[in-house]
């Protein structure tokens, strides 16, 4: 490989380029108007508990984001430090970064319109979220299935409770009204571990 002002690049800094240019293929997002999508979104502060400690002010976050930029909510679940959720978007639309900074951008106002200390880079920028999200792209009824699963589960996974159904943040208990799951799934994991495929974070 030739620079045009160095001269050829050496083995170790092509090596060095091709890593990155790894890095970046990972990164790209997979654009699909209308499409399902899985996202794990997360705070700067692992450590923080914003999100269930200002559970209201993130469901509005939602309300008002899904009123200027429709999608629907598949599955969810909010923890103390981040949130999973299937979101489905309208057909010929495949915008979801611009919902996503909705949301962060009206959660971030609500909470700093109740008084709530928010951290910022030095740039000025708040530093409440996480930059970049994780996002995968349901591709049939079982994977849906696996991720909804994993989404309900997720309360366990981190040891906040040991019952699916006693989490109160999550869609599990909208799929037990509709008859879609029994109240006890995944039963009781108190003292057998928690197990699905994770360890606890």
């Amino acid at each position: 490989m030739m620079d045009s002002k160095r001269g050829p690049r050496s083995p170790h800094e092509r090596s060095e380029m091709q890593g990155a240019s790894d890095r970046m293929v990972r990164y790209r997002r997979n654009i699909v108007p209308g499409g399902m999508f899985f996202f794990t979104v997360t705070l700067a502060d692992r450590r923080s508990s914003v999100l269930v400690e200002h559970i209201s002010a993130l469901r509005r976050a939602f309300r008002i984001a899904r009123a200027e930029r429709p999608f629907s909510i598949d599955a969810i679940v909010i923890l103390p430090d981040h949130l999973h959720v299937i979101m489905t978007l309208p057909p010929d639309d495949a915008n979801f970064s611009g919902r996503w900074r909705r949301i962060k951008g009206h959660f971030s106002t609500q909470l700093m319109a109740a008084g709530v200390a928010l951290r910022r880079h030095p740039n000025g920028e708040l530093s409440l979220w996480q930059r970049r999200f994780w996002e995968h792209t349901i591709r049939d009824d079982s994977d849906f299935a696996r991720h909804v699963d994993y989404i309900h589960f997720n309360p366990i996974k981190h040891g906040l409770v040991s019952r699916v159904r006693d989490w109160p943040h999550s869609s599990f208990h909208a799929y037990v009204r509709q008859g879609q799951l029994p109240e006890d799934w995944a039963g009781d994991v108190s003292g057998r571990g928690v197990g699905y495929g994770e360890r606890v974070s």
